[in-house]
């Protein structure tokens, strides 16, 4: 059984990574492939090992909650890897369980995969199991890149962000796409682009995926 994958991206796709350890190339489904750009230095991917009988999958994530709540969401009776996947790329964790832990039914069906009846199920089988896995200020990635909720992040460290991420709302893109979009753009930001341009720049993270 893997639990974690230690070693350089080797390639980013829009739902997997490539991930090389020792000259082996592993494809890792993950939720936010674009967390893990390729850089020169080693990245630690936290492993799920997937067994079916046509193949064997790894999923990856880039904290121990995600890898965590995946796991708890994969006991859910009618909830299967792709769709966990899912609930995972559309919310943050921390969204997720307080929407578990308040039965949340509006926000929990608006995830993909997620109807009324399989949102009911997912709060019965796992509103009491979370208290644990992640509290509303946990600090989600070890980079510190989302330490504080997307939109208080976005104001202390750009207001043009802002600016440009509700324009970006305005055209038809969920919060949900624009914070994903936020975490790669972070690592090219200069802090002196403008609307125009963290629009563009957000418009081709969102093109990629």
């Amino acid at each position: 059984m893997i639990d974690f994958l230690r070693g350089d991206v080797a390639h980013v796709e829009s739902d997997y990574i490539v991930i090389e350890v020792n000259g082996i190339g592993y494809r890792v489904f993950t939720p936010n492939p674009y967390l893990f750009s390729i850089k020169d230095e080693k990245v630690v991917v936290y492993i799920h090992y997937h067994v079916r009988d046509d193949a064997t999958l790894l999923y990856g994530f880039y904290t121990r909650n995600e890898q965590t709540l995946f796991r708890k969401l994969l006991d859910v009776t009618g909830i299967g890897p792709r769709v966990a996947l899912g609930i995972l790329s559309a919310g943050k964790p921390e969204q997720v369980v307080q929407a578990i832990q308040q039965e949340n039914i509006a926000f929990l069906t608006k995830l993909p995969g997620i109807g009324k009846k399989t949102a009911q199920r997912i709060i019965l089988d796992l509103k009491d199991k979370l208290g644990a896995l992640v509290t509303e200020d946990s600090l989600l990635y070890s980079d510190g890149l989302m330490a504080l909720p997307m939109d208080d992040l976005a104001e202390a460290g750009d207001e043009n962000w802002q600016a440009a991420r509700e324009g970006l709302i305005a055209l038809g893109y969920t919060t949900a796409e624009l914070d994903r979009a936020y975490v790669s753009l972070q690592q090219q930001m200069t802090g002196d682009e403008s609307i125009d341009v963290l629009m563009k720049k957000a418009l081709q993270q969102l093109f990629k995926g």
